[in-house]
C-alpha cells in the first residue's frame, strides 16, 4: 500500500509544527499577565486562539481521509511505533482507530515535526529535497 499524501504536504505540516512546536505552553490564560511588555517571553507562549495552531490544524482538517491517515502513520513510523516496512499496517491502524479530530491527535504529539521527519526518512524521502520544494 503506497503512501497516499504527497510527501510536500507532510514537509508543509513539519514547517509548520516547527513553528508552532517554538513555542511554550501558556503559563497563565489571562491576558493582563501575558503582556509582552511586562514578560517578553510571553510571546512565545501558546494559546488555544494561536494563528499558527489554527492555521495548521485546518491545513490538517482539509487534507482527504487518506491523506490524514497517511500522516499519522508517517508520524507513528518515525515515532517508531511501526517499521517503514510496515506502513501498511500503520495506515490501517491508523484508519481504524481514528477516533479524535487528525490535527487534535498530531499537534497534541511533543515533536510531531522530528517524527513526521524521521518517518519520512525511513521511508526513503530525502527531508531537505522536500522541505526545499515547499519552501
Amino acid at each position: 500500500m503506497p503512501l497516499e499524501i504527497a510527501p510536500e504536504k507532510i514537509a508543509h505540516v513539519i514547517i509548520k509544527a516547527r513553528e508552532f512546536d517554538a513555542k511554550v505552553g501558556a503559563w497563565d490564560e489571562s491576558p493582563e499577565d501575558g503582556d509582552a511588555e511586562e514578560d517578553p517571553a510571553s510571546v512565545l507562549e501558546s494559546f488555544a486562539d494561536d494563528t499558527v495552531y489554527q492555521e495548521v490544524a485546518s491545513f490538517i482538517e482539509a487534507l482527504n481521509d487518506d491523506e490524514r491517515v497517511g500522516l499519522v502513520a508517517v508520524t507513528w513510523i518515525g515515532r517508531g511505533t511501526f517499521e517503514s516496512e510496515e506502513l501498511e499496517e500503520a495506515i490501517t491502524t491508523a484508519r481504524d482507530e481514528a477516533v479524535n479530530k487528525t490535527s487534535d491527535y498530531l499537534l497534541g504529539i511533543p515533536l510531531l515535526a522530528d517524527y513526521l521527519e524521521e518517518g519520512l526518512e525511513k521511508l526513503g524521502y530525502s527531508v531537505d529535497d522536500v522541505e526545499s520544494d515547499v519552501l
